[in-house]
Parts: C-alpha cells; structure tokens; sequence
C-alpha cells in the first residue's frame, strides 16, 4: 500500500482535513505527534469538521468509546459502534470518519508502527492480532470489568504524552501491548460466526481491490488473481453482500476517486485517468450518479 498513487497523510497533514481551519489546532499537539498522539474525544470532537472525507494515512489509530456512538469506514465498509467498543485501523488503509454523537465521550490514538513492533517481529505481531490487519474486523466489544483495566492503561497514555519532555516510548509500547493483550480474548468471542467459502472469496476479493484498483479495473483480472471464474466471483460477492462484483468495484473506485480530489491537487481529468476513465465526461457521469455531486463540486464542498 505504500506505493499507492495517492498519497498518504502524516499525522500534522491530517489536521487540515480534520479541524476547522481557523482553529490553531496545530498548537494542541506536541513534537511527537506524528510519532504516537492519545486524547480525549471530548476535549476534541467540538472542533472537528465530521463528517470527515476519506484519507489515507500512515499511521495506526483507534477510538474507544466510553459513551454515545459513533461511524467509521474501513475501506468499503461503514461500522456504527457505541460504550465500550474499540474501532482499531491499521495504517494505509482508507477511512471515512462519518459521525459521533453529542454525548460521545472515550479517547483516540494513533501511533507509528515501530512504536508497537520495535524488538519485535512485526509480522507475527500482527498476526496475533486480527482487528490490526488490513481486512480484519476493526470493532472489539470489552466488558465493564475489563473497561476498568483497558481505562487506566489509557490514563497512563495520556500521562506519558502529555509529558514536558519527550514520551518514553518503552512505556508507551509496553502500554499498547498490554492494551492489546487484554481485548485479544474479546475477538475470539466476537469471531465465532461461521465462515463460509463464498464470505471467504469476497474478503480476498475486496483486499485485491484495495490494493489493485488503479492497475486493474475489469472483474477478470481479480479473478484470476483469486484463481476462480469470474462467474464463480459474482456469485461469491452477491451471495455475501448483495452486491455484484462490478458494484464493490465501481465503489472502491469511487472511494478512491474521492480520495484524490479532497487530498491532492491532482486536476479532475487526472483523477479520471487514474482510476480507468479515460473520458472525462464519463467521469463526471459516474462520480454524480453515485454522489449526486459533479467531482468539481464534490472538491470544493466542506
């Protein structure tokens, strides 16, 4: 994902599309935010601008709630989550962040990877956790009991950030760690449904399309990187989403399309050309079709 043509947000980038512009906001965070950032959603949620467009960064984050409710993409999919939930996604993927309610109360952090993976194996790291995988389910539902364990790791975050020296960072991934350590029993509960083929294949499908919709736009060429007919695909996605496999991959496109024309200043008949239109009429057919918005429009509306 780091070769992706579109580029991808620092934690300081962000903020321009996070907060309001007249708002100092880069005065809130300290000289290590780009590396690990943690703080309450209340003392926050006031300024932002939601519901937010879709971005890529380069950093992992999640928001646990406490209280109220909120909803967030990831890639292609929307989740609404409440009180004791945790919503985790892993850096270079795309997200929307749609909404959170008045009373939404909890904390949001991000961190760079090597705050979490130093002296360790990244990739069996990861592997132990699922809701950091780039297709693994993002939310993790804890119980009050351990709430009371996941919050005092957060305050003690929240401590070492808000440091008058630089973080500790041994402190903070041994934090994190524990953090993770505690909501991994969660998931296993929360992933006892069933897992058919057809739920299986969509998944894979919809990882390619993360990762392949600038170089490859007919249903074909995801087949045969899944290695079934493209019949057999269509029947896959349909059965698991309702959607046709063109529909998924008309709907990354036009994510991606909208990830373009709020984060680069690529011209609109680039945008175009990016994701395989090669008329810009056409384009501008797709994109107001699905938004009911022309791409110029969609630009400039906040």
């Amino acid at each position: 994902m780091k070769n992706s043509t579109v580029p991808i947000l620092n934690p300081f980038e962000m903020g321009q599309i996070h907060f309001d512009a007249q708002l100092a906001w880069q005065t809130l965070f300290t000289s290590t935010h780009h590396f690990f950032h943690i703080n309450r959603l209340e003392e926050y949620k006031d300024m932002m601008k939601f519901p937010l467009p879709p971005h890529r960064k380069m950093v992992f984050d999640f928001v646990f709630l406490t209280s109220g409710t909120s909803v967030r993409s990831k890639g292609l999919d929307s989740y609404q989550f409440g009180a004791n939930t945790f919503f985790f996604l892993p850096a270079y993927q795309i997200t929307a962040h749609k909404s959170m309610s008045q009373d939404a109360k909890g904390f949001y952090c991000h961190f760079d990877s090597e705050v979490l993976t130093k002296n360790f194996q990244s990739k069996d790291l990861f592997a132990d956790y699922s809701f950091l995988q780039f297709i693994g389910n993002p939310l993790v539902t804890i119980d009050e009991e351990t709430t009371q364990t996941i919050l005092f790791i957060l305050y003690r975050l929240e401590k070492e950030y808000k440091k008058s020296d630089s973080p500790d960072f041994s402190i903070v991934q041994g934090y994190l760690l524990a953090l993770m350590s505690e909501i991994k029993p969660f998931v296993k509960t929360e992933q006892k449904v069933k897992i058919n083929a057809a739920s299986q294949i969509t998944e894979k499908y919809k990882s390619a399309l993360a990762q392949y919709s600038y170089q490859k736009q007919k249903i074909r060429d995801y087949a045969d990187i899944l290695s079934v007919t493209p019949n057999h695909l269509n029947k896959c996605v349909k059965a698991t989403t309702g959607k046709s496999a063109h529909d998924l991959l008309d709907d990354m496109l036009l994510l991606e399309a909208k990830v373009m024309l709020k984060q680069t200043g690529l011209s609109i008949a680039e945008v175009a050309f990016r994701i395989g239109k090669t008329e810009l009429s056409d384009f501008g057919r797709f994109f107001k079709q699905k938004t009911g918005f022309t791409p110029g429009e969609y630009r400039k509306k906040d």
